[in-house]
């Protein structure tokens, strides 16, 4: 074995692979399937934070959809200009403006729902209830786990 190699227990074993090239093809077809309603799958979780949320500033909306704040504010115009989301002013903090979904922005979020609903079932169709469950808990686990590791 050469110096500073790796021994063969160090080695991945794939893993870390695998999840990436699942989260490639599922961006892929999650792009393709929300695209078809006219919407990105960064648009998507953004009605979908807004929705679960109320309402939040726009720099929260970044944090909690896994975008810059400069992408959010751009993608905040697009979705006000498009009618999906509506600014309101904070009550208590006249520079706070405040997010949230429009009845319009609610029934599209419905149609990417559903949208998405429909390409997880075809993605887990091979597992049964069971082991969607046990997929899923073992999911959350990895992610505390990656979430916790400090570098």
């Amino acid at each position: 074995m050469k110096k500073n190699q790796p021994a063969a227990a160090d080695k991945p074993k794939g893993i870390a692979y695998l999840i990436g090239r699942i989260d490639h093809v599922l961006s892929r077809r999650l792009r393709d399937s929300l695209g078809l309603l006219g919407l990105t799958a960064a648009q998507y979780t953004a009605l979908s934070v807004l929705d679960t949320q109320q309402q939040l500033s726009n720099a929260q909306l970044a944090e909690r959809s896994m975008i810059s704040p400069q992408s959010a504010n751009e993608m905040v115009k697009a979705m006000e200009a498009r009618g999906w989301i509506a600014r309101q002013p904070d009550a208590n903090h006249g520079r706070i403006i405040h997010l949230r979904l429009t009845d319009e922005g609610s029934a599209l979020l419905r149609q990417g729902d559903a949208a998405v609903a429909q390409l997880e079932r075809a993605m887990l169709a091979e597992l049964d209830g069971e082991q969607r469950g046990e997929l899923h808990a073992q999911l959350r686990l990895i992610l505390r786990s990656l979430s916790a590791i400090v570098l």
